[in-house]
């Protein structure tokens, strides 16, 4: 467990290296690290805690993916009618229904593994880290 611990944190401090001024090309794997690093750091899992609770998020993530890509696929359709709009948005509202049903199965499951307290700072903690991310791609802020 603690080699899992140890190894979060070596890729936590190599890729936080990568500020030389330079946005280098996304990387899935360096995102899904920066976000694993700053959960942990941020809800204070531990290496027990995380060797549980990540697996269960990766598994809802991947989920998710799943749907946000059908999404993508309505988003980039182009209904030639009344009919068709009306059925891309039923199909998108029943998406997003679908996304919320995801989310409550799973943090159900965090419950499980974690304190109430834990799993409400990990959710807090996601949603900071992805207020950041678009903040840093958008370039107005480097911290």
């Amino acid at each position: 467990m603690k080699r899992i611990y140890v190894a979060v944190l070596l890729l936590c401090m190599v890729t936080a290296g990568w500020a030389d001024g330079q946005r280098p090309k996304f990387s899935p794997e360096k995102f899904r690290a920066d976000l694993e690093c700053f959960i942990v750091r941020e809800a204070g899992l531990t290496p027990v805690e995380s060797s549980t609770f990540f697996p269960l998020y990766d598994e809802m993530c991947k989920r998710q993916r799943a749907i946000f890509n059908r999404m993508r696929r309505i988003d980039k359709a182009t209904p030639q009618n009344d009919a068709d709009c009306r059925k891309l948005i039923k199909e998108r509202d029943r998406l997003d229904m679908e996304l919320k049903k995801i989310q409550q199965v799973y943090h159900a499951k965090f419950l499980n593994v974690l304190s109430p307290k834990k799993v409400f700072d990990v959710l807090k903690a996601e949603d900071k880290f992805h207020r950041r991310m678009l903040r840093n791609r958008d370039g107005k802020d480097k911290h």
